[in-house]
């Protein structure tokens, strides 16, 4: 039921944070106010149309046009999108990130409900290899760390993790192989900035307790959302 609800109330804009395709910036353009970004992928072009979704980094972006011969796509950039999300600063044409299409009815759901909707910018406080695995430290921004549990679910540059552990505002990871060899993250070092979305249910659930931390929760208000 809440499959269906999320493709109704977003329009398919939805997508699982568990990457296709590692891609590459071919070429981007940065203005004042926005920009635009052109990306070479391994995607069936003739099966992508414009006006389709793709995450590039877990930024939701809007197909614009493409190139079937050189098999690259194109996305405008809005000003919002550049100044929240790590493709407004450092990213340069030769850099690799992270793509997924937007979620359909027949996608099978691997990871957790990701809308592309960046919530802040993050840095990577630690980096350690144990192994085959890496156990990753991420400093999220002020404020997010009421949206995360450990257990739960976040979206790092797009990736599904789940929390290992948390303290204050540090959010801790252990990177499976797989996922290592699928994303960038393989490529991430300490220091780099990385683009956080956390749990949609998680913002739904603090919203509401806030809600009724100030009293707006009544009885026409649980009624309504079906209580």
């Amino acid at each position: 039921m809440l499959h269906g609800f999320l493709f109704h109330r977003g329009r398919g804009k939805i997508f699982t944070g568990i990457i296709e395709e590692i891609g590459t910036v071919k070429s981007i353009e940065k203005r004042a106010a926005s920009g635009k970004i052109n990306i070479v992928s391994s995607f069936d072009l003739a099966r992508i149309k414009e006006g389709d979704s793709v995450a590039v980094d877990g930024v939701c972006l809007t197909v614009t046009g493409k190139d079937r011969g050189r098999r690259t796509f194109t996305a405008d950039l809005s000003d919002e999108t550049l100044r929240t999300t790590t493709l407004g600063e450092g990213l340069r044409a030769g850099f690799r990130v992270n793509l997924e299409r937007a979620l359909t009815p027949a996608t099978p759901m691997g990871g957790h409900f990701v809308t592309g909707h960046i919530d802040g910018v993050g840095l990577i406080k630690n980096r350690v290899k144990r192994g085959e695995f890496v156990d990753l430290e991420v400093a999220l921004p002020g404020g997010l760390t009421r949206q995360v549990v450990k257990k739960g679910s976040i979206a790092v540059d797009g990736v599904s993790l789940t929390v290992r552990d948390l303290a204050r505002d540090v959010v801790k990871f252990s990177i499976v192989p797989h996922t290592l060899k699928s994303t960038t993250l393989s490529e991430k070092s300490r220091g780099a900035a990385v683009n956080i979305e956390t749990d949609i249910l998680a913002k739904y659930v603090e919203r509401n307790l806030s809600k009724e931390e100030k009293g707006e929760i009544t009885g026409d208000f649980l009624a309504e959302h079906g209580f």
